[in-house]
Parts: C-alpha cells; structure tokens; sequence
C-alpha cells in the first residue's frame, strides 16, 4: 500500500503564501538589513546573513552550511552583485534540503493489515490536533481510518480526539482515564483489522518528564502493537510546534533519543516569524518533514514539499 505519496507533492500555494507571510517578512527585512547599501557580495554581507539566518531560528549548524555554500558559489560563478543574493540564496538552501533528502522508503505492510500511525510529542503541540487533519486528509482519500486514543492520562485528550472523530467521522476507540496506553492500541489495532481499516492512528500520552520512562512507555505500546500487527507501528510520527523556534529543536533531540522517530510534522507555522526553524530541522535531523500545519482548518495540514517551502519563505 502507497502513502506517504496519496496526498500529492504539491502544497496548496494560496495557504503556504498565508502561512508565512509572518515569517517571510521577517527574513526578507533581515536580508534587506543585511545588503542595504552595498554592491558586492564581500564577508561583512556573509556574516550579516549568517546572522539573519539564525536569528531566523534555522540554526548555527544549517545557517553555516547555507552560507559556506554561497561562499563557494561566488567564488566559483564570480557573483559580485547582491542583487543576486537572493536568487543564490533560494538555490543554495534547496540544494542543501535536497542533498539531506534522507526520506525513508516506506514501510512495508501486509495485505489486510492497516498501515499504522504512533504519533509522539509533547502536549500543546497540536498533536492531537494534527491526528484529526491528517485522519481527514487519509478519509478524503478514500481510506477507511480508525483512531486510537492511547493519551489515557489527561480526560482532555480523549474527549479532544473523540470531537476529532465525530468531525471527521471516523471511530475512535478508548477507555476509561488513567487505563493502560498499550491496551488501547491493542485493542485499537484488533478493531481497526477485523473492520477492514486502511490506516491506524494512534496517539500517545505528550509527556517528556525523563527519556528513561518515555521509552519505556513507547516501547510498550510498539511492543504490544506488534502482537496483532507485525511490523506496526509503520511510523512513529514526531509532533513538533514551530513556533517555539529553538525549543522544537530541543524536542526533536529529545524524542529522537528516546524513539525511534520516523517523521516530522510541524505545526503552528502561521502566525509566527519562526518559519525559519522548519529549514534546520529538516536539514538536521535527518529525518523527513512529512507535513506543515499553517491555520485552524481541516485542510490547513499540508504535505511538506522542500523547494515549495523554501521558495514561498524566501520570495520577495
């Protein structure tokens, strides 16, 4: 079964141009700061930029690499304009995205099985939020969904993925508060196999209290998943709010040694200047951004395309 593909490469435009203006026309003033008055892409440019960038909240690691790569293109295409500093700019960090394109090849699942979804992150991310989306966006594509509200320490996580369900109307099995996590996915995979399900969601308690006994947590319910469905889950998806800028990076080290993570979405990408931290995780961690979260609506989770992104962030 194909999904990761299901949805289209393309995000929708009008949304991703809505998403980031905020963050657009933060990095466009910064760039702007950094060539006013000047004719020639010379060192004191290069730090301005390189300063533009990680106060952009890409990263030292990436914005390093962003601008070691412009030095070498100057170097060797004898720009001396900066009026072209933009145009290099959006080159060279989508060449950087693409050359770290380190996009698994997807699981691979049985047939008659559902292709099952963990997805792990802290609370007030927009995971559970994000489960909703993407259990619409699976629907819409004619998939049969089942969710499973395994986040059994907090009512409210339940009662918000259920609203989830009915919005969507898809089911959402559950127990009572404070039951075990791994019975509910248990329980959640025999139903979602005996009713035919294409795809599981299963959502996890957000806690980060220590790595020890989240890995615990998270190896149990993977452990207990696989005694119904070999091979599940077929990704654990890592929730991340990016506009909290360098904390989404620290969450992402955090869970990453703690689980084996297999995908990103970012949320919360409008309404914040902090765009920007979506270019260093990417590039980072080595581990592909599925989906961007950029509004409120249903629609508004949208496939991450690298090049789209970087060109709508980057654009005059």
């Amino acid at each position: 079964m194909a999904f990761f593909g299901l949805f289209g490469g393309k995000t929708k435009q009008e949304t991703l141009d809505k998403g980031l203006k905020q963050s657009n026309a933060s990095v466009l003033s910064k760039i702007g700061h950094a060539i006013a008055g000047r004719s020639t892409i010379d060192d004191d440019v290069l730090d301005d930029l390189e300063e533009a960038l990680i106060t952009s909240d890409v990263g030292v690691e990436t914005t390093l690499r962003i601008i070691e790569r412009i030095q070498d293109r100057v170097k060797r295409d004898k720009y001396v304009g900066t009026s072209e500093l933009q145009a290099l700019l959006v080159e060279e960090t989508c060449a950087l995205l693409a050359e770290n394109d380190h996009s698994a090849e997807e699981a691979k699942v049985a047939d008659g099985d559902p292709y099952v979804i963990m997805v792990v992150g802290v609370n007030g991310v927009g995971k559970t939020t994000t489960i909703g989306k993407l259990a619409y966006m699976y629907k819409q594509a004619g998939k049969k969904v089942y969710l499973g509200a395994a986040d059994t320490f907090r009512a409210a996580a339940v009662e918000q993925l259920c609203i989830w369900g009915e919005r969507v109307g898809v089911p959402v099995i559950k127990q009572q508060q404070g039951s075990d996590p791994a019975s509910v996915a248990f329980d959640t995979l025999q139903s979602a196999k005996a009713n035919g399900a294409d795809v599981v969601i299963i959502d996890t308690a957000g806690r980060l209290h220590n790595k020890i006994n989240l890995m615990n947590e998270l190896t149990k319910i993977k452990n207990v998943m696989q005694k119904v469905i070999p091979g599940a889950p077929h990704d654990v998806m890592l929730v991340l709010d990016g506009s909290t800028g360098q904390n989404a990076f620290e969450q992402a080290k955090q869970f990453t040694a703690a689980t084996q993570v297999s995908s990103l979405a970012i949320t919360k990408l409008d309404g914040t200047a902090k765009g920007g931290v979506v270019l260093g995780i990417s590039d980072q961690f080595k581990i592909p951004v599925r989906y961007i979260g950029l509004g409120e609506q249903m629609t508004d989770l949208q496939p991450f395309n690298a090049e789209q992104f970087v060109k709508t962030l980057l654009h005059q």
